[in-house]
């Protein structure tokens, strides 16, 4: 990965910014950030290690177009892509795929967040926004896509040895949070190499910047990974890679809503449990010397499991115990999927041109259950059971011309049969279309220029088809969404700007999504479908991405402006959230191996203001320090010291797509120590 990000650097340049790095997700030929026909953004896993991330949702923080929706409690939060995405609208869930290692990770319930994990787990995190991946990753894409990579015992193990042990612990002070870490590499043979990694991450209750308690906001958490990779045939090209992920979070007394708690919160508190699995077995064949054949198999599964107890209605009040199906009773929440996903790319390179074309095909099978402890399965109008079966099918070409031209065709046709448990619901077949054409021109090694058009269909979820209530029925009409996407825009690079062997890129990004019977909660509305069509809306805006990497001093900025009309009404839509530019400036002591620098956050007013939240949605600045320091020799080899500050001056705000308000001053540090062998 380090060759191919090192081969598309600009010319001269020694350093490599974000908008260099390599992405693993589009399939055909390799490529870096700045060279592709539409917006992606790698997060690698020193850019974890300087944020410090508590949560997953701390990884995005510097991440134009993507905002973290719900709060800073741990089991609260969900992804937000170019104003599509929240916590109180499962289909929403649906419209942004959210990969482990390839394996989709998907669950829904009434507040509560959509994905649960730690952000040590993770050497890379890939953010591919619009829907052009929906050709790669499934029908429906409309946000975009975000793959998780987990960590392999070859990012550990170094030259020379055979394997490492690597030790990790952190400190924040707002809720006294630590995080105990230790990963151990080996490399058993030549062939074979194995990973294990545990983690114990805890927080007391944190405050939040107005001096009051961010209720309900602690936590417990134990996760970890195993991961083997064995390499074999001809000169060991072929891999077999097996990983089994685990992340288990206890919340006793906590808030039930954990997306949020709005004004005379009726929610009470709970005890809850989630344990989250992920598995994956995969073997990959690139057969160097056949250009007929890079094939790629992949089993997986994932399993989400909230066990919710003790209903209160103040933390140290009397348990209500509740009968099924309340609510607030004792309750099994559960997602269980299988996916089987296959894909070879055909290589063909002439004179002057290469062309990579890959078919596959992704077929998955996904249970959503619900237990009433001891009385079992008992129906829940607001949390329907059954059986989704998905079959996608996919064709990408890419064409290069001359190291100038890159033209990307792409089409899929996915086929989904819907199963619900409850007598008397009927099941619900359908298919969806999804093509798309994008292109990039580079004029020179400096200049390019880059546009895109998709077409996706998203089909209504299990949820959204059979929920009901007493106040509203199930929603079998539903239509499934139409989303037509236009993007465009130019990218620039340079070295040698300010200094030897600098570098300097930067790429904005214009996008148009109309959407057709787009499907929305009815609110608060009686007597009514629980969900409904949109028939029009649109979502369009502008975001830019710029690095700069030299010897001494580096830089980057993130810009994102988005708008969103409900066009039928002529109302905004409540998914968006406020325009927001993040500015990183910071300096190096190449001689010490020390990085520092502050993060300068500034967002726009709320224009879309959830109701009724912790105050209004207003403009808002905020301003992060960080340090490292990672010596390379001497008795403290191997050793990394990272410390900061995250919001210094205590800013007091309210972002539009949460009900809490912000977190207070929070200073972090973490010490870290590999010992190889």
């Amino acid at each position: 990965m380090s060759q191919g990000a090192a081969a598309q650097t600009p010319v001269n340049a020694t350093y490599v910014t974000l908008l260099e790095r390599l992405v693993i997700g589009l399939g055909g030929a390799p490529k870096v950030a700045i060279d592709t026909p539409q917006a992606v953004t790698v997060v690698t896993g020193d850019d974890i290690d300087q944020l410090q991330a508590t949560t997953t949702g701390d990884i995005f923080a510097t991440v134009p177009g993507v905002t973290i929706v719900g709060s800073e409690r741990q089991l609260g939060e969900a992804f937000n892509i170019r104003g599509i995405g929240t916590t109180e609208n499962s289909s929403d869930a649906a419209r942004i795929v959210v990969n482990i290692d390839g394996q989709p990770k998907f669950f829904e319930q009434y507040r509560m967040g959509s994905f649960f994990s730690d952000p040590e787990l993770y050497k890379q995190v890939e953010v591919l926004r619009g829907p052009a991946s929906s050709t790669l990753y499934g029908a429906g894409a409309i946000g975009g896509v975000i793959n998780f990579t987990t960590k392999d015992a070859s990012d550990y193990i170094k030259d020379g040895h055979t394997g490492a042990l690597r030790l990790k612990q952190t400190f924040d002070s707002n809720g006294s949070g630590t995080l105990t870490s230790a990963v151990l590499a080996q490399q058993i043979n030549d062939t074979f190499e194995i990973l294990a990694a545990g983690n114990w991450r805890r927080t007391n209750e944190i405050e939040k910047a107005n001096g009051t308690p961010l209720s309900g906001s602690e936590f417990n958490s134990l996760s970890g990974l195993i991961k083997g990779t064995a390499h074999f045939g001809d000169n060991d090209e072929q891999t077999l890679t097996a990983s089994y992920q685990r992340f288990n979070s206890q919340t006793d007394k906590s808030r039930y809503s954990q997306t949020g708690v709005m004004a005379g919160d009726p929610f009470g508190y709970i005890d809850r449990d989630v344990i989250d699995q992920t598995g994956v077995i995969k073997w990959s064949n690139p057969a160097a010397d056949n250009p007929w054949l890079d094939l790629n198999l992949a089993l997986s599964f994932s399993d989400t499991l909230n066990m919710q107890r003790n209903h209160r209605a103040t933390p140290g009040g009397p348990v209500t115990n509740y009968p099924a199906p309340s609510t607030f009773a004792d309750t099994d929440y559960q997602y269980r999927t299988w996916q089987l996903t296959g894909d070879n790319t055909i290589e063909w390179i002439g004179d002057g041109f290469e062309n990579y074309t890959t078919i596959g095909f992704q077929a998955s099978t996904q249970d959503r259950l619900v237990n009433f402890p001891p009385v079992g399965h008992v129906p829940v109008g607001t949390h329907p059971e059954g059986t989704e079966n998905k079959l996608g099918l996919f064709v990408q070409n890419e064409f290069i011309l001359d190291d100038r031209l890159t033209l990307l065709a792409g089409v899929r046709g996915d086929f989904h049969e819907i199963n619900p448990t409850t007598a008397g619901l009927p099941s619900r077949s359908d298919s969806a279309f999804s093509p798309k054409l994008a292109a990039l021109y580079a004029f020179n090694d400096n200049l390019s220029v880059f546009a895109s058009i998709a077409h996706t269909q998203r089909l209504p979820t299990l949820d959204e088809l059979y929920s009901s209530s007493a106040s509203k029925t199930t929603s079998l009409g539903l239509l499934k969404e139409r989303a037509n996407t236009v993007e465009g825009g130019f990218a620039i690079s340079g070295s040698d700007l300010l200094m030897s062997g600098d570098s300097a890129a930067l790429k904005t990004t214009v996008f148009y999504n109309h959407i057709q019977d787009m499907i929305a909660s009815n609110g608060t509305a009686v007597g009514v479908p629980y969900y409904g069509n949109v028939a029009e809306a649109e979502l369009y805006g502008v975001e830019v991405e710029a690095a700069y990497d030299s010897e001494w001093a580096f830089a980057n900025l993130a810009l994102s402006v988005t708008t969103g009309n409900n066009l039928i009404t002529n109302a905004p839509l409540t998914t968006v959230p406020q325009s927001k530019v993040v500015a990183t400036l910071g300096g190096k002591h190449p001689e010490w191996n020390l990085a520092y620098g502050a993060r300068l956050t500034v967002a726009a007013n709320g224009e879309y203001i959830i109701s009724p939240g912790d105050g209004k949605a207003e403009g808002f600045s905020t301003v992060d320090l960080f340090a490292s320091w990672k010596p390379e020799s001497g008795p403290l080899a191997g050793t990394q010291v990272q410390f900061g500050v995250d919001n210094l001056f205590n800013a007091n705000y309210r972002e539009n797509l949460a009900y809490d308000r912000s977190a207070g001053r929070t200073f972090k540090v973490s010490l870290s120590r590999q010992f190889d062998y």
